[in-house]
Parts: C-alpha cells; structure tokens; sequence
C-alpha cells in the first residue's frame, strides 16, 4: 500500500467511524441485520475486494454476554440486532454421532454438566443449560450443527471452526442443507484446504495466512483465492503488505481481537468503546476487511454509524 492509498484509506475510515450519527444499537426495533448472499457465487461476489467495502463483524462464537451464552441461537439474534455480523460458531461430536455448538471438549465452562461433550449423547445434552459470559445458569439449551444451520439462512454467514469434526462430516451437514451460500469451513492446513475444496468446490474457506509462508503455502494449493477468507492474525501482521497481496490475489481478510483490543472493555480496563476506536481504526486501515470480536454488539455500531453498504454489495444486505 502506498503512501496515497493509506491517506485515502485513512480519510475513508475516519469518516466511516465519525461519532456524528447515533449508534444502529439504540434502535429499539426487533429487526435483524440480515446478510443473504443467496448462492454461492454470490458469497465469494461478497467478499470480493472490489475496492468498495463495508467493513464487517464476525462475532467469535456468536458474541456471549449478560444472559447470552455463547454458541447459542438466542445470542446470535441479539447480536444481529446490533448490526450485521458473521457468526463464527464450534462444532463437538456427541457420544451418538450428533455434531452440536460447544467450544470446549467439556462442558464445566458452558454448561451445568460436567465431563467431555462426546460422552454424553443428544438427548442427554438437551437437558444442560447454557452458562452466560459470566457463568451464571440461563435457560438456553445447547443447539445442534442443524437447527444452527436452518436458522441462520437468510440472516447471516456461519463460519465454522469444526475443531475435532472431520472436514468431510462438516461438508456433508452444509450440502444436506444446501447452505453453501451461508456456511463456510474454517480448515487449518493445506490438506484440509485441499480436502474441502475436492469435496465441494462451492464451500469457502477461512484460512490461516498470518505471515508469507503461509501466503505461500496456500498458493502451492491450487485452490483459487477468491474460495477464500485469509485470517491474519491475532495481532496486526508483521508484513505491512501481507493485506495488500491477499487483496490483489483476490480475497479479503480478517483479524481477531478477543485476545486484545476487545479485553480491555470486556476486563473493565475501559468504559467505553470510543477509548478503542484508534484501535479499530488502525486494523482497518492496514487493509483488514472482518473483524474478528467478541464483543460484535459493542463494535458493529461503531462501525456501521453512518454508513451504508457500497452499491456493488448493497443486494447482500438488509433490515428485517
């Protein structure tokens, strides 16, 4: 990125975060903020870098909180109230060969039942109930891939972080579904990459690409970019062109900040988000299209104030 185009990123974003207009969250309507790509080249159309971009949220496992357990349903309709968002989710096998929504292998942190998830079958785990960001007992129960799956199309984009379930079985649920237009894989080496793109090319990916090598390693794949989301990193890349180069191949990319910016608001080191605005702000202006949050109520308000999807990808995007 030169010189010019940092100072046209810079000007871009400082009005795009520009504290004008009040927050979509003090809406007081029900309505989502629904993103609908309807087919899959409409997904990988969506997340083209075109050059006219509405920076996105991805709610890491949907975005817990106050009475919102994470990976739970009633969690993602209130963080789609908030503003549009992608929901990362995680998958766990059951003892029956049910694929349900748990981060853990266990069940201590997110539920009132104790021991590994795969030791129990469905039924069983249908009577837990789901712990809140603070451990307090709701009344929410532990969904299924497929109720998750049925849910979502129409309203979002479910990126999915299949942990021990095997690429194959997470491919199979997405065609049984025909949810190749609002599901994709999160797969963590070249094999996987390999392996999800042989089995259904119209699946896209989120893949690791924090430095060159792996820019590298994914290219040697074959696989073409644009099937692709490139996740940079936890922590802004060492190499000030990484984005750069993911972009001209023709993807976008993301950043996680749960293990960072997000912290300081979520420990109470900060009160308010305007204190992590520049924080935000400099990811964006690197070249980093999605953010990857935990807390995507708090963020996608600060960055949807004022501003409205790009004319080439406004058909994705809707309030209802």
């Amino acid at each position: 990125m030169t010189a010019c185009d940092r100072t046209i990123a810079l000007l871009y974003i400082i009005l795009l975060l520009s504290p004008r207009a009040a927050p979509a969250a003090q809406d007081a309507s029900n309505a989502l903020y629904t993103i609908d790509a309807r087919t899959p080249d409409g997904l990988r159309e969506l997340f083209a870098p075109d050059g006219n971009r509405l920076p996105l949220v991805s709610a890491h496992r949907g975005g817990a909180g106050d009475g919102l357990p994470e990976n739970c349903i009633a969690t993602f309709e209130q963080t789609l109230r908030h503003g549009w968002a992608m929901l990362e989710i995680d998958l766990r096998y059951t003892k029956d060969h049910a694929i349900v929504l748990n981060h853990d292998p266990t069940l201590e942190r997110t539920t009132n039942g104790a021991g590994r998830v795969e030791d129990y079958t469905l039924a069983e785990l249908k009577e837990l109930r789901l712990k809140d960001l603070h451990g307090n007992l709701t009344q929410h129960r532990m969904p299924t891939f497929d109720e998750v799956l049925q849910w979502a199309r129409g309203k979002t984009i479910l990126v999915v972080d299949k942990k021990l379930v095997p690429v194959k079985d997470v491919v199979g649920k997405i065609e049984e579904h025909h949810a190749e237009s609002w599901a994709m894989v999160i797969t963590y080496t070249a094999a996987e990459i390999r392996e999800c793109h042989a089995l259904n090319p119209d699946i896209m990916m989120e893949i690791m690409v924090g430095d060159r090598r792996r820019f590298d390693e994914f290219d040697a794949t074959g696989v073409p970019w644009r099937n692709v989301i490139a996740f940079v990193g936890h922590n802004p890349p060492q190499d000030p062109n990484l984005c750069r180069d993911i972009h001209a191949k023709g993807a976008s990319t993301m950043a996680g900040t749960s293990r960072n910016i997000d912290r300081r608001l979520l420990d109470g080191r900060v009160t308010d988000m305007e204190t992590l605005r520049p924080d935000y702000l400099a990811l964006l202006t690197m070249g980093v299209d999605i953010i990857e949050t935990d807390i995507p109520r708090h963020l996608a308000p600060l960055l949807y104030r004022q501003q409205s999807p790009p004319p080439s990808k406004a058909k994705y995007f809707r309030r209802k």
